[in-house]
């Protein structure tokens, strides 16, 4: 009978964990998979977060990167979480950054709907940034000033903080990959040499899709370019735009204005004797064969926006094109974009500061949505004389499915 009654109280302890993730609510909701003791019926399919703009959390952090099946005690369970989180910045009217606010401080909309804040996170944590280096023909004249500012960028840095250093032309290289070591991020950047044509689309696509993937925590991206597109051919302005809108890091632009470099004057076209931009293609070598032929330079001025029938990069218009997207990574992904003429020691002192000082709020959508549906999102501060500055939009994930 001894052995009976022990072996019954043994059972009742073993269930108490089982019981109490039953009993709690759906938010996240755990359920028993089909192979469990209590023989219920299989579950819904698990349903992954949505895709936040900037620096999301797409998944609470005890569940599997893969999301599906963990095993417990020999019980098997499913989590499901549609937790959707995102950095906030909270600054006064003097641009000074706002400590000390609490959960309850904070308001969220969804599609104009208030949202329950379900998380909230305040702590100064480190971070890994990216820094992107242009090395493209047209940059060759600023290539100190942009190595010298990419320095100046580290030497802002506290001794948690990593960064990668990339370079791009018409090829992305690796200079460095993630790390603290000052001496070495030096040498990294000035071994950033200038090279031929411009794939900028490919360099952000490349960085979105194969490292930022691989960082945990906060991270950002410090891009130096003029903007000026001349050789992708696996990404383009719409994809990457769009791609920063699934993404969970900042991205904060540093402009340089190179087009006094390339010749570029109210009528473009004409950069001789600066250095020629690439182009890539068959079409690109036919219209300069033809343009030689009859003397028009190109056809149609080319296939980039805004040609004037001379090389790529040498329009007024694709530098307005390249300040239009630089804008457009920094507003979808969260960020800021800033001008190289202007004082950028300060401007790098502000983003490391903005990254440190972070919020961090999350909620659970009470709808969910479909499939890349693009959602509105509003943050509100209760306190009078302060401005928020947050994500705006995010897009439903590839495998979220409708609820309500």
């Amino acid at each position: 009978m001894k052995k009976f009654v022990i072996v019954l109280v043994c059972l009742g302890i073993f269930n108490l964990p089982l019981a109490a993730q039953v009993s709690r609510s759906t938010r996240p909701r755990v359920v028993p998979n089909p192979t469990s003791r209590d023989n219920s019926s299989a579950p819904p399919t698990a349903k992954r977060p949505p895709v936040l703009t900037g620096d999301v959390k797409t998944s609470a952090p005890t569940v599997p990167a893969t999301g599906e099946v963990v095993e417990d005690d020999g019980e098997v369970i499913k989590i499901e979480t549609n937790l959707v989180t995102f950095p906030v910045s909270v600054l006064d009217r003097e641009g000074r950054f706002i400590t000390g606010l609490k959960k309850e401080d904070f308001q969220i909309f969804e599609n104009g709907k208030e949202q329950q804040v379900d998380s909230f996170a305040s702590v100064e944590v480190p971070f890994t940034v990216i820094l992107m280096l242009d090395v493209s023909p047209s940059t060759q004249f600023r290539i100190e000033e942009i190595q010298d500012s990419a320095i100046a960028f580290v030497n802002q840095l506290r001794g948690g903080d990593k960064v990668i250093v990339i370079s791009f032309d018409e090829q992305v290289r690796v200079l460095s990959p993630a790390t603290s070591n000052r001496n070495a991020l030096r040498n990294a950047i000035r071994r950033a040499q200038f090279g031929d044509g411009t794939s900028l689309y490919e360099a952000v696509d490349y960085v979105i899709n194969r490292e930022l993937t691989r960082i945990e925590g906060r991270k950002a991206v410090v891009l130096f370019t003029d903007g000026v597109d001349t050789t992708s051919r696996r990404a383009n302005y719409q994809s990457t735009v769009r791609a920063t809108e699934e993404t969970e890091a900042l991205f904060f632009p540093i402009r340089y204005d190179t087009s006094s470099e390339m010749g570029v004057g109210s009528g473009g076209g004409n950069n001789y004797p600066y250095p020629r931009r690439k182009r890539g293609g068959n079409s690109d070598i036919l219209g300069d064969i033809l343009g030689g032929i009859f003397g028009g330079g190109g056809i149609n001025g080319g296939n980039y926006p805004g040609g004037g029938g001379g090389s790529a990069g040498s329009s007024r218009a694709e530098y307005e094109t390249g300040r239009q997207y630089l804008e457009a990574l920094a507003r979808n992904s969260g960020g800021r974009k800033f001008e190289a003429n202007n004082n950028l020691s300060a401007a790098f002192s502000g983003i490391a500061e903005e990254l440190r000082r972070q919020y961090s709020l999350g909620y659970y959508p009470e709808i969910v949505g479909t499939k890349g549906e693009r959602k509105a999102i509003r943050v509100r501060i209760k306190r009078p004389n302060l401005i928020v500055r947050a994500k705006n939009s995010y897009i439903v994930g590839e495998n979220e499915r409708a609820s309500k």
